[in-house]
């Protein structure tokens, strides 16, 4: 190998090692500035104390339950109620062992996100480097890294810690190393309950591309995490499925949830106001949507006589007008739905264990008897993002248009969680 092919080779690595840091950086800095600088500068909600700059900002809504878990540990009484049981123990275990070495919980808990979503990120870049190639990883990287849900990568949640375990787990199974297919998995098992959609997905992909008996065992070693969980539920509380039971506050049966997407598809289509008043109150927010369904008919009827780029440019300004107009509810239905239908649509380009696993967590998620966060709780499956970066690298132009979209969704979420409203 020659001096310059030496050089060419080394400059390429260092572009490679870049890529996902520069991704983090960035994104983390527009959230930093959104909840550390913006959201103390404005009015405050009624009832809600101004936030102020500090660590603090961080601990909001479910960090609460993460902060008693680590400090005082689990409680539970089968009634209904919320109990800390529901949350899985990896997290606030690790949060507790720094907590150990002096560290505040604030601290501990936002240093655990952030940098297992730094190295997150990296695992994903290399793991779809590997199967795609680079253009493809840097988009699925920035798709990651800005879509406006890696908020709760940001704060003390457990969605960086568990997008890490998962994609080291997924990236060990494509690449048959089934001894880091088991540890990743167990770890991915006991930081949340989407993890148990690992086990079957490395099952059935085992079986679907004829693997040896050994990615069976690791497809089962997965599930470790899921265990041990239960044997503590069953030694603390009697009850090995008490994790499950303690969902019931969030989810009262299990099931899809007909009423939750009813009422999310009426917010959509006739507005929350309406919905809450049982008719048409204000004629406003239908008319509105009329109006949007009917331009974005005319773009597509008139795509050819416009060219692609007005068409394209014309749907972004229509899509960003029907998130203004129909808000949250949009976007979890989009999330859901819109992100079967990519795994679905390329199915065939993305490996068996990425659509099995999307799949399989979408599921999980539908038959949860609940409609709360489920954008949120989508971006967790990482499986949606690698297909929605895959589209983006054929076509770059709806790529930068969701990402300015991304961008501006970041900015809002993360000023609404800084003043503890609610943000996915």
């Amino acid at each position: 190998m020659t001096k310059g092919q030496i050089f060419l080779s080394k400059a390429l690595w260092t572009k490679a090692l870049l890529f996902p840091a520069a991704m983090w950086l960035a994104s983390r800095l527009l959230i930093w500035i959104a909840m550390l600088l913006i959201a103390p500068m404005l009015p405050a909600p009624p009832g809600v104390i101004a936030p102020t700059f500090g660590w603090g900002v961080f601990h909001a809504w479910d960090s609460e339950h993460y902060r008693i878990i680590a400090t005082s540990g689990y409680e539970f009484v089968n009634d209904g109620k919320t109990h800390t049981l529901a949350f899985f123990p990896l997290f606030p275990l690790i949060i507790r062992v720094l907590m150990n070495l002096g560290l505040p919980f604030e601290v501990a808990g936002t240093l655990i996100n952030n940098l297992a979503f730094f190295a997150a990120l990296y695992f994903l870049y290399f793991w779809i480097k590997e199967q795609y190639g680079e253009s493809v990883a840097r988009w699925v990287t920035a798709v990651v890294a800005w879509c406006p849900l890696s908020l709760f990568a940001a704060v003390i949640y457990t969605e960086g810690l568990y997008l890490l375990l998962s994609t080291a787990a997924l990236r060990a199974f494509d690449k048959q190393e089934y001894g880091w297919t088991a540890f990743w998995g167990a770890m991915a098992t006991a930081t949340r309950p989407t993890g148990i959609a690992l086990i079957g997905a490395f099952a059935i992909a085992a079986w679907k591309q004829r693997r040896p008996p050994i990615a069976y065992l690791a497809s089962f070693a997965a599930a470790t995490g899921l265990v041990f969980f239960s044997i503590y539920c069953t030694i603390q509380f009697g009850d090995p499925l008490a994790f499950i039971h303690a969902q019931q506050a969030w989810r009262p049966t299990l099931g899809f949830d007909w009423q939750g997407w009813w009422k999310m598809i009426m917010q959509v289509t006739i507005g929350t106001f309406n919905w809450k008043h049982g008719g048409i109150k204000d004629p406003l927010h239908p008319l509105l949507l009329t109006m949007i369904i009917g331009i974005g008919y005319c773009l597509w009827h008139f795509r050819k006589q416009l060219g692609s780029q007005k068409v394209d440019y014309g749907f972004a300004a229509l899509f960003f007008l029907l998130w203004i107009l129909a808000g949250d509810p949009l976007i979890n239905t989009v999330a859901v739905f819109g992100s079967a239908y990519l795994l679905w649509k390329l199915r065939t380009q993305l490996t068996p264990v990425t659509v099995i696993y999307g799949f399989c967590g979408i599921g999980l998620l539908l038959a949860s008897g609940s409609t709360i966060s489920l954008s949120r709780l989508v971006y967790g499956i990482v499986s949606p993002s690698v297909a929605l970066g895959m589209l983006f690298c054929r076509y770059p132009r709806w790529g930068y248009l969701t990402l300015l979209f991304f961008t501006i969704l970041l900015a809002s979420f993360s000023i609404r969680f800084a003043q503890e409203l609610w943000a996915g």
